[in-house]
């Protein structure tokens, strides 16, 4: 071995930065140029139609004539409205994700029989494998529960002896497995975040196989193991919303694509964690909360129109906040008028806010969804009607649940997991292609220059000048 000692030089990579972007230069006219329809997103921002399913509809407008015609929005899992499901469950006071899993991943409605097998099967999956826990979640902290969340699942292929068998049976098998796992190991990977990076005791507590995903979620991650039925039925409504949306949004996907490839689950829900984790996605959550605490240390009187006006104004100016111009949790791509999840959530989080002395809170929350919606047009030039969508209260049902917020994005993950499953198990059944769209090459030919005879100022030879761009 050379005794030489190799080192990083100081500014290596931001020069290296420096130099990429003068030599990357794509423009938003090469886009417009070959009509690319970036996000895939057509220029009335609905999406590009990039495949059929029957697990989920998302309806959130109406087309007339080529118009998008604003309507409330409806979500609906199997045909089954959202807002039916979940009035059943509260109505019957019983929980309800599991049935909505049922749903999702069988594509029927379960009996009472089926559901309280399936229930029993759950149960008996929760359990991580030996050892796992120690060798894989405790002994690589990390300080954010969704890294260590995809980390962990892509590691249950090792203890999988039919990781690589893709028959819908085995298929199956590992999409209830995953499901019953995903709460303990979110649990677990905070619990050691928690441990190692916030310095705090260690507690790691076994799943109860006769309690729903929602009990277990807050027995595990609270040092008392108690809670309220209200509480854990709030929970369970929010697992509900968050498990299924269509198969265009980003992580499923992301899902779709994997799947498409042909590689095992571990490796592709893995990937739609990833995908979750990002501020633009399942991290969303997490932006809204930060945004609302500024605004409540900001808005002396909570309950002023003129004062809550004047600091949005501020944040669409980029003159507060994050500077970004954006009021988090505001919008939605397909739906218009309303958001079902946030209409849902918002009308069972009432009950709790006021057991918990936060109706002030929930109320200054609403003002601020009203006029930011009346303000959009006014700042952005838009004629798009934007409501609040499920990310506005997710965060504040979490807080009022006692969640710490490193989970919230990963609880949206427990939930998704049955929708990423039932995703993979409808691609793998119904396409049985290789999802590959196209990209266009707008680089110019370039001559080939002798490393010896190459420079450091950009003039490495001149271009073919004969030859135009390779269209």
């Amino acid at each position: 071995m050379s005794d030489t000692i190799f080192t990083v030089p100081e500014g290596y990579f931001e020069h290296r930065a420096t130099d990429y972007k003068t030599n990357n230069k794509i423009t938003s006219a090469d886009f417009e140029r070959f009509n690319v329809k970036r996000g895939l997103r057509n220029p009335d921002g609905t999406g590009v139609l990039a495949g059929v399913t029957e697990i989920c509809n998302v309806h959130g407008y109406l087309l007339n004539e080529g118009e998008r015609m604003p309507i409330d929005g409806e979500l609906a899992y199997r045909g089954y409205s959202i807002n039916e499901l979940v009035e059943s469950c509260r109505e019957e006071n019983r929980f309800g994700f599991e049935e909505v899993a049922y749903l999702l991943l069988m594509g029927k409605l379960p009996t009472e029989a089926q559901l309280s097998e399936f229930n029993q099967v759950l149960g008996a999956m929760r359990f991580l494998p030996d050892n796992f826990t120690k060798d894989l979640i405790l002994r690589v902290p990390s300080p954010n529960v969704m890294n260590n969340l995809a980390r962990a699942v892509l590691a249950l292929y090792s203890y999988d002896e039919k990781a690589e068998d893709y028959t819908l049976e085995n298929n199956l098998r590992q999409s209830v497995q995953l499901l019953a796992q995903f709460p303990i190991i979110t649990a677990y990977a905070y619990q050691t975040k928690r441990h190692f990076h916030d310095k705090e005791s260690l507690v790691i507590r076994f799943p109860d196989p006769e309690k729903s995903t929602a009990e277990n979620v807050l027995r595990i991650i609270r040092s008392h193991k108690e809670f309220t039925e209200e509480e854990v039925h709030l929970l369970d409504i929010a697992l509900m919303l968050h498990a299924e949306h269509g198969g265009g949004n980003n992580s499923t996907f992301t899902t779709r694509v994997l799947t498409s490839s042909g590689t095992d689950i571990y490796s592709t829900i893995a990937a739609a964690v990833s995908s979750l984790k990002g501020p633009k996605h399942g991290g969303a959550n997490m932006k809204v909360i930060e945004m609302m605490n500024d605004m409540k240390s900001n808005v002396k009187d909570w309950s002023s129109d003129k004062e809550i006006t004047d600091y949005i104004v501020k944040i669409l100016k980029k003159q507060a906040n994050d500077h970004s111009g954006l009021v988090y949790g505001m919008g939605h791509a397909v739906y218009t008028k309303s958001d079902p999840r946030a209409v849902i959530l918002r009308k069972n989080a009432e009950t709790l806010a006021r057991d918990k002395d936060r109706l002030e809170e929930l109320y200054f929350m609403d003002k601020i969804a009203k006029i930011s919606a009346e303000l959009f047009y006014e700042f952005k030039g838009s004629s798009k009607i934007i409501c609040p969508n499920v990310d506005f209260y997710s965060g504040f049902v979490y807080s009022m649940l006692g969640i710490p917020e490193e989970l919230y994005t990963s609880l949206f993950a427990t939930a998704r997991v049955a929708g990423w499953c039932a995703h993979r198990i409808e691609e793998m059944t119904t396409n049985n292609r290789i999802i590959r769209p196209a990209y266009k090459s707008v680089a110019h030919a370039e001559h080939y220059v002798q490393l010896s005879q190459r420079t450091d100022d950009g003039n490495q030879g001149a271009a073919l000048s004969s030859l135009k761009h390779i269209f």
